[in-house]
């Protein structure tokens, strides 16, 4: 999955006011020229429901939605494990902010110790888990950065989930002396356990569920 870092690019003259705008508006990544926290995007930024926008370092982050395998994976994750969250007392979401100092983050998969319900943000702080589903073309994101971003926040644990080649393969991580070590991992066709930080088990293959149409001779080329 590509992602893209807006730049700047100020129209007005810096001697005169910023534009401020009336409400909630993308046009503000046009004018911000000051580095961004997570609370400034929460203000000026308007909530959507398409491509995602985070805030890394004191940059904007907006990554486009993902491919249909990978919103079918997400779908069927969460539900599976809010269900296994919810006997062991967690709460579980998808795709909500996650304010980690000046940084917000957008995890695939959420799990929580406190519920999270009426809050557009939660504090990093209060999360048992957090999960990415592999995109190709944010594979170092997914596989290297960002969990690295979870372990110094200190989240006790990290899933990995790949979908690459259409064949699912689901890894859990626990955070050990602040880095990731696996404790559980399998591939489409075997089993995955996990015993912490709640009991679930899953063949991965059970994320897609369907295959994929054959290509038409037609379109190739």
């Amino acid at each position: 999955m590509a992602r893209a870092a807006f730049t700047p690019e100020p129209s007005f003259d810096h001697a005169e006011q910023a534009p401020q705008p009336a409400e909630p508006s993308f046009d503000v990544l046009r004018w911000h020229d000051e580095p961004w926290t997570a609370q400034l995007a929460l203000d000026l930024l308007p909530e959507n429901n398409g491509p995602r926008v985070e805030v890394l370092r004191g940059g904007v982050v907006v990554t486009p939605g993902g491919s249909i395998d990978r919103r079918v994976a997400q779908r069927e994750l969460a539900y599976l494990l809010k269900r296994a969250a919810r006997r062991a007392e967690l709460w579980l979401y998808h795709e909500v902010n996650v304010v980690s100092g000046d940084d917000l983050f957008i995890p695939d998969i959420v799990v929580l110790d406190v519920p999270g319900g009426g809050r557009t943000a939660m504090d990093i702080g209060p999360a048992v888990l957090l999960g990415e589903i592999v995109s190709p073309g944010n594979r170092r994101k997914d596989i290297i950065d960002r969990p690295r971003e979870y372990a110094a926040a200190g989240v006790p644990f990290f899933l990995r989930v790949d979908l690459r080649n259409r064949v699912p393969t689901i890894a859990l991580f626990e955070l050990v002396e602040g880095e990731y070590r696996p404790v559980a991992a399998a591939a489409a066709g075997t089993r995955f356990v996990m015993r912490e930080p709640f009991e679930f088990s899953i063949d991965p293959a059970d994320l897609l569920g369907e295959e994929a149409p054959p290509e038409d001779p037609d379109t190739e080329g």
